[in-house]
């Protein structure tokens, strides 16, 4: 998978969860009372989401789809300063908040399908903040995915409709060729993300 320009990333994770934040949401009436809506930046140490939010300055210097465009290329680079090695952790961050362990909760996001059966459900899936994450961009930290094993299944007919996620969160690391999470999510109820 190739991997998104870094100077690229920490903008566009952070105007991803500006969004993610204050974008429309469903009218509260339709909510159960019993979920804590979650931001997705609440699941990551805030000195993981500063890392990202402050990335090395020479990454704006890099050319598109050149070699040093990519998180292998940063990861490799010998010469990193202490700036960039934290960065590096924080975009492959597996650390966790222990507070959101059993907690039921409400967060929205986009869901990236593990398994879909042939009636073109998918049972096992990803939820992520961003669209495109782990399909055309390189995955979030693992601390920013959460994998869902949903019996139901859910029919997902565009990959760009974002939807709002009820259920009880556990911190249990998934590892798929796709991508890594580090939060799973019994999963009790999906809504539409709309307007009020």
């Amino acid at each position: 998978m190739r991997a998104l320009e870094f100077k690229t990333t920490a903008s566009m994770i952070s105007v991803i969860w500006l969004v993610m934040m204050t974008g429309p949401v469903l009218a509260e009436t339709q909510f159960n009372p019993e979920y804590q809506a979650v931001e997705w930046p609440q699941l990551m140490p805030e000195d993981d989401l500063n890392a990202l939010m402050d990335p090395p300055d020479y990454l704006s210097e890099i050319t598109d789809g050149s070699e040093a465009d990519s998180v292998e290329a940063l990861a490799n680079n010998k010469n990193a300063d202490a700036k960039t090695k934290r960065y590096q952790q924080a975009l492959n961050s597996t650390r966790v908040m222990p507070e959101y362990n059993h907690k039921k909760i409400r967060i929205p996001g986009f869901v990236v399908p593990v398994f879909v059966d042939q009636a073109q459900k998918t049972m096992h899936f990803f939820v992520v903040p961003y669209f495109g994450a782990c399909l055309h961009l390189p995955p979030p930290p693992p601390n920013q995915i959460i994998y869902v094993e949903y019996e139901k299944g859910l029919k997902v007919d565009n990959l760009y409709e974002p939807f709002w996620f009820e259920g009880t969160l556990t911190i249990e690391h998934k590892q798929t060729d796709i991508a890594a999470a580090s939060y799973q999510m019994k999963v009790t109820r999906i809504l539409p993300y709309t307007e009020e």
